[in-house]
């Protein structure tokens, strides 16, 4: 998403309305979130496995373009530029947006939302990776936003997502000594499987792991190509 059109991405209709505590929420905890999880993705192995598994079938497919939505502080993203991927990252919180170009500058990072991805044309993007991102939509909006990725894709795309596994809604209301209104959309994985196949995509590889000590819940991260590759 272009830079100067983040303006144009701001909530502006009570449907939307939930994006603006997103991106409150993100701009105030985003240093504390920064520093909780810079050792990240390289301290996941299985994370950083799939991670790596993209990166080399986005290679084998002849390489192009990815953009990571929901890149936060952009660890993810510089993960994958270590790996040799033509990537770039888009997020929702300006505050994020800017302690990500501050850490890596040498990438790119632009402020906008994934329920609003107009300012890209369909089918010119290699990969989308949404790593922990889909989790702020309401359930109602996850097939729009997929039918979107599958139309950014070009044949044969790739798509990267990770998630947490259950079947509510966590609602958190402070972090990092900061009041916040986030809401945390665990997902099974068969559900978000049907969901991209739905969307015109195959899944190709399914990890779902125990939870860490750190965490409440597995993990899983799916790895899907969009059906008709030339």
């Amino acid at each position: 998403m272009e830079s100067h059109h983040s303006p144009a991405m701001r909530a502006r209709s009570p449907q939307d309305a939930f994006l603006t505590d997103i991106r409150a929420s993100y701009d105030a905890i985003a240093e504390g979130y920064a520093e909780l999880f810079k050792a990240e993705p390289e301290a996941k192995p299985l994370a950083r496995a799939m991670l790596s598994a993209f990166a080399e079938t986005v290679a084998a497919d002849g390489g192009g373009p990815v953009v990571e939505f929901g890149s936060g502080p952009g660890r993810v993203t510089a993960y994958l530029h270590s790996l040799g991927v033509d990537v770039r990252g888009v997020d929702l919180s300006p505050v994020m947006v800017a302690l990500a170009r501050q850490t890596y500058p040498q990438l790119r990072f632009d402020e906008g939302s994934m329920t609003e991805l107009g300012g890209f044309a369909d089918g010119s993007l290699s990969g989308i990776v949404g790593w922990y991102s889909l989790i702020h939509l309401p359930p109602a909006r996850v097939p729009a936003v997929l039918a979107d990725f599958h139309r950014l894709l070009g044949p044969g795309g790739h798509l990267a997502l990770a998630f947490q596994v259950g079947s509510d809604i966590s609602r958190h209301t402070e972090a990092f000594g900061r009041s916040i209104a986030l809401d945390f959309q665990r997902m099974q994985p068969d559900t978000v499987e049907a969901l991209l196949g739905e969307a015109g995509f195959e899944v190709r590889a399914r990890l779902v792991r125990e939870a860490e000590p750190d965490e409440k819940t597995p993990q899983a991260y799916l790895l899907a190509r969009k059906r008709g590759r030339v």
